[in-house]
C-alpha cells in the first residue's frame, strides 16, 4: 500500500512509524511544510495513562520519550496569595521539538520517507509527484487546506472561542503543573505553566476579551505584551524572562467535522478535531488517532473504505467525550471572573473538577489529604454541620427552613390523579421517598387549574378536596420522616390536554381535549392543538389561580413552594423567543418576555408566608439557536432574586420537541446552575443525570450548586439517600426506628 501523510506533526509521524512497523512493505511518505527542527510552541503534556498506551504500541518510541520528559505529580493553584497543592495527578512534559525529533528518527529507522520544506497548497499535485497514493492522510493541522478543499464532504465547523491566549516559554523551572491567577485594574489573567525539560517551561497566558482590550493588549506588539505579562506575573517568575517562539495572542478554535473521510482521504489530529489546551489532550488525541487508524487498516486490509469507516466509528465517540470535557474546561477559564469571590480552597476544587473527569472520590484516591482539606473547609462554614459529615449531609438554611441534607427528590409527574386529586398512590410514593432520607421531597408539578393540567392524570390544587388530600400527605411525611416537603405549582400552557406519559408523552388526546392557551398561538407539535394567545383577562385569571394555589399549599403545610417557569409550560412559553412571538408589552425584548412571569411571581411571593422559602424552576437553555441565552438567564435570575426568590432550580430544555442536548453526560446541566449561583449570588438546585453520592459531594463542594435534585435514581431506589449514608459510613442521618439496624457502626477507636 502507498500512503502519503500531509503534515509532519505527531499524528502523521506516529501513524507512519506504527503502520510501517506492522507492514514493512508499505510505502509511506510524510510531507511537512517546515524544515527539520522548526516548530511552533514549546512543550506538550502526556498523562501517565497516555504514556502507558504509547508503550503498548511502540516501546522504542516510549523509551525515547520517557528519557527526555520532565515528570511531575502535583498541581499548584495560586490564587489570592494562597498556593493550594493537589498531588497524585501524574503528568509528563516534553519539548515539542524533541518529540518530533524522536518520531522522525524512529520513522527513518523503519524506512518511512520524510519530505520537509514543502508547502502543500494542492495535495493532489504533491501526491501525483510522489507517484500516487492509495490513501492520503490529512494531518495538516487546524487550518487544514485539504479539509477546506473538501468542506462539502467533511462539513467542518470551527468555533472560535472568546478568550485570548499567548503560548510562551520561560527558564523558570516548575515542579508542578502550575496555575496562576492575577487580577488588576484591567481584569483577570491566568497562566497555565509546566516544565518540559531540565531547564525550560511552557507558560501560557490567557484572559477574557474584556481584560485583553482593557489592558491594551490588542494594540501591543509581542514584545510589549511580554513586558506586560512579566510585570503582572513578576513575583511568580522569580526574575526569569518570558520567551517567544512565533508567539502571538490568538483565540482557540474548536474544530469538528461531520465526516472524517472522503474517498481515499482521511482526516486525523487537529485537522479532524481539537480540544482545548487546558486539558492537555491535543497531541494525545492525535497520536491515539494514529493508533486507531493503523488498527482499522490492519483489520480491513482489502478495503480502505471499510477501514476508514471503522476508524471513525471507533474514534468519534471517544473524541466527542474528550471535546465535551475540553468544552467544560475552557468555559471555566473563559468565565473565571465569576469565581473571584470564592475562597482559595473552593476555587482550587472548582478548577480541579471543572471537566468532571475528577470528582471528590477520585481526588481522595489521588490525594487524601487535600480532599479532606476541601471537605473540612466546607464543614467549618456550614452552620449546624456534624463533624466528619460528607458535603451532601450538611444542612442548608433557606429563610427559616433548615433542610437536613442536600438531596432533593426531583418533581416528577406521576399521571395517576383523577381530576387533579392525589390518591393512595401519591401517599405511598411521597412517603417512601421521604423515609428514604432525602432532605427535600418535591411533589410533582401540581396544576393551578383544571385547564392547566398536562394530562387527565395530572395532580392539581384547584379544588377544596385537593387541599385535604395534600394535607394528609404532608402531615404524614412530617410525622414519619426527617424530610421536608415542597410543592411545585404549574400550568401546562400549550403542553396541556395531552396523553399520559406511557400512552404518548406530550401527544394530543384522541378525545376529550379541553381548550388550551399560551404566550403565542404556536402548537407544540405540528399536529398538536393550537393554543389561543393569552389576553389580559386570561393573565389575570391564571395569576389568581396561582395565588389561590399558593395559599392552599401553605394551609396544607408545605415547607417550600416552587413556581414552574421551565420546560415549555405556560410561564416558560413567555420567556423563550422560540415560543413567544407576541408584539405587545409581553413579548419582544427580554424585559417584555419576563414581564408576565414576574407578575405571577410577585403575586405568589405576596401570598406565600414570609418565613417560608420560594423556589423557581427555569430552563437555562433551549438547546437551539434563537432560544434563551446565558445573558437572558442571568437577567431572569437577578429579577427573581430581587422579587424574593430564595433558590433557583436550574433545569434545561423541553421548550420545543427539538430542545434536547446532543449528549446526556453525567451532571450535564450543572454548568447553568454554576453560572446562576456564582453570577447572581443566589442558592441553586442543579439537575441532570446526577446519580451518585460522589457527584453530589463534588457539586456542593465545588460551589456549583447548593442542592442536587435526582429523578430516576429515586424512582429506582426510594432509599437513595440512606444508601449513600451507609456507603460513606455516615451515621448522623435520619433512619426510621424500624430500619435502625442498617445504621453504620461507629468507627473503631484508633
Amino acid at each position: 500500500m502507498k500512503i502519503v501523510c500531509i503534515g509532519g506533526g505527531p499524528a502523521g509521524l506516529y501513524f507512519a512509524l506504527l503502520y510501517k512497523k506492522a507492514r514493512p512493505d508499505a510505502e509511506i511518505t510524510v510531507v511537512e511544510r517546515n524544515a527539520p527542527g522548526v516548530t511552533f510552541g514549546w512543550g506538550v503534556v502526556f498523562s501517565d495513562e497516555t504514556l502507558s498506551y504509547l508503550e503498548e504500541n511502540d516501546r522504542p518510541t516510549h523509551e525515547a520519550i520517557t528519557k527526555s520528559f520532565a515528570h511531575w505529580d502535583a498541581i499548584d493553584i495560586h490564587y489570592k496569595g494562597a498556593c493550594l497543592r493537589s498531588g497524585g495527578h501524574g503528568f509528563s512534559g516534553i519539548a515539542r521539538k524533541e518529540l518530533l525529533v524522536i518520531l522522525q528518527e524512529r520513522c527513518r529507522e523503519l524506512g518511512v520517507k520524510l519530505v520537509f520544506d514543502t508547502e502543500v497548497d494542492d495535495h493532489e499535485e504533491v501526491v501525483a509527484r510522489l507517484g500516487g497514493a492509495d490513501l492520503v492522510i490529512a494531518c495538516d493541522g487546524v487550518k487544514s487546506k485539504i479539509r477546506d478543499r473538501f468542506a462539502d464532504a467533511f462539513k467542518p465547523s470551527i468555533d472560535l472561542r472568546n478568550a485570548r491566549y499567548m503560548w510562551l516559554g520561560t527558564k523558570k523551572k516548575f515542579d508542578a503543573f502550575t496555575f496562576y491567577f492575577e487580577e488588576n485594574a484591567h481584569g483577570m489573567f491566568q497562566v497555565h505553566a509546566y516544565r518540559f525539560d531540565d531547564d525550560t517551561s511552557t507558560f501560557i497566558a490567557e484572559c477574557d476579551e474584556a481584560s485583553f482590550r482593557a489592558a491594551g493588549l490588542d494594540a501591543m506588539s509581542t514584545d510589549e505584551s511580554i513586558a506586560y505579562l512579566e510585570k503582572l506575573f513578576g513575583k511568580h517568575l522569580g526574575g526569569e524572562r518570558l520567551l517567544a517562539n512565533r508567539s502571538q495572542w490568538v483565540q482557540f478554535p474548536t474544530v469538528k467535522n461531520e465526516k472524517w473521510s472522503h474517498g481515499n482521504v482521511v482526516l486525523m489530529g487537529d485537522a479532524a478535531h481539537t480540544a482545548h489546551f487546558s486539558i492537555g489532550s491535543g497531541t494525545k488525541m492525535a497520536m491515539e488517532d494514529s493508533i486507531a487508524l493503523v488498527k482499522a487498516l490492519l483489520e480491513h486490509p482489502t478495503s480502505i473504505p471499510d477501514a476508514l469507516e471503522a476508524y471513525e466509528e471507533e474514534r468519534r465517540p471517544i473524541v466527542e467525550r474528550t471535546q465535551k470535557a475540553a468544552q467544560d474546561s475552557l468555559l471555566w477559564f473563559e468565565n473565571v471572573k465569576r469565581y473571584r469571590d470564592l475562597d482559595p480552597t473552593q476555587f482550587a476544587f472548582s478548577l480541579l473538577t471543572r471537566s468532571k473527569r475528577i470528582t471528590f472520590d477520585n481526588l481522595k484516591l489521588r490525594d487524601t489529604t487535600f480532599a479532606e482539606h476541601v471537605r473540612s473547609w466546607h464543614e467549618e462554614r456550614v452552620l449546624g454541620a456534624k463533624a466528619g459529615a460528607p458535603a451532601m449531609f450538611t444542612p442548608l438554611s433557606l429563610r427559616e427552613l433548615v433542610l437536613p441534607n442536600r438531596v432533593v427528590v426531583s418533581p416528577m409527574c406521576m399521571y395517576s390523579a383523577v381530576d387533579g386529586l392525589p390518591n393512595d398512590f401519591h401517599f405511598a410514593h411521597y412517603l417512601a421517598r421521604a423515609m428514604g432520607g432525602a432532605g427535600l421531597v418535591m411533589c410533582e408539578m401540581t396544576d393551578v387549574s383544571r385547564e392547566g393540567r398536562i394530562s387527565p392524570g395530572c395532580a392539581g390544587i384547584y379544588l377544596p378536596e385537593h387541599l385535604a388530600a395534600w394535607q394528609r400527605i404532608v402531615t404524614t411525611v412530617h410525622e414519619q420522616s426527617g424530610s421536608k416537603i415542597g410543592m411545585q405549582l404549574g400550568h401546562a400552557g400549550r403542553k396541556a390536554s395531552t396523553k399520559v406519559m406511557w400512552e404518548g408523552s406530550d401527544r394530543p388526546l384522541a378525545t376529550g381535549n379541553w381548550p388550551i392557551m399560551s404566550a403565542s398561538p404556536l402548537p407544540y407539535f405540528p399536529d398538536s392543538q393550537v393554543p389561543r394567545e393569552m389576553d389580559r383577562a386570561d393573565m389575570d385569571a391564571v395569576k389568581a389561580d396561582y395565588v389561590r394555589a399558593a395559599t392552599w399549599a401553605d394551609e396544607a403545610g408545605f415547607d417550600l413552594l416552587e413556581v414552574h417557569m421551565a420546560h415549555g409550560y405556560l410561564l416558560a412559553s413567555f420567556l423563550s423567543p422560540l415560543t413567544n412571538v407576541r408584539t405587545d408589552t409581553y413579548g419582544g425584548s427580554r424585559e417584555g418576555r419576563m414581564r408576565y412571569p414576574l407578575e405571577v411571581l410577585e403575586a405568589v411571593r405576596a401570598a406565600w408566608p414570609k418565613h417560608k422559602p420560594l423556589s423557581v424552576r427555569i430552563s437555562a437553555t433551549d438547546w437551539l439557536p434563537g432560544g434563551v441565552t446565558d445573558e437572558d438567564v442571568v437577567a431572569l435570575a437577578r429579577a427573581l432574586k430581587e422579587r424574593g426568590t430564595d433558590v433557583i432550580d436550574v433545569s434545561c430544555g423541553m421548550t420545543t420537541p427539538d430542545s434536547r442536548p446532543k449528549f446526556y453526560g453525567r451532571m450535564y446541566q450543572a454548568y447553568w446552575s454554576d453560572m446562576v449561583k456564582n453570577e447572581v449570588k443566589i442558592p441553586t438546585i442543579t439537575v441532570g443525570n446526577i446519580s451518585s453520592a460522589d457527584q453530589i459531594n463534588t457539586l456542593i463542594l465545588s460551589g456549583r450548586a447548593d442542592l442536587c435534585a435526582l429523578a430516576r435514581p429515586h424512582l429506582a431506589n426510594p432509599h437513595f439517600t440512606l444508601g449513600a449514608a451507609i456507603e460513606q459510613g455516615y451515621r448522623d442521618v435520619f433512619i426510621p426506628s424500624q430500619y435502625g439496624i442498617v445504621r453504620p457502626l461507629p468507627a473503631r477507636p484508633a
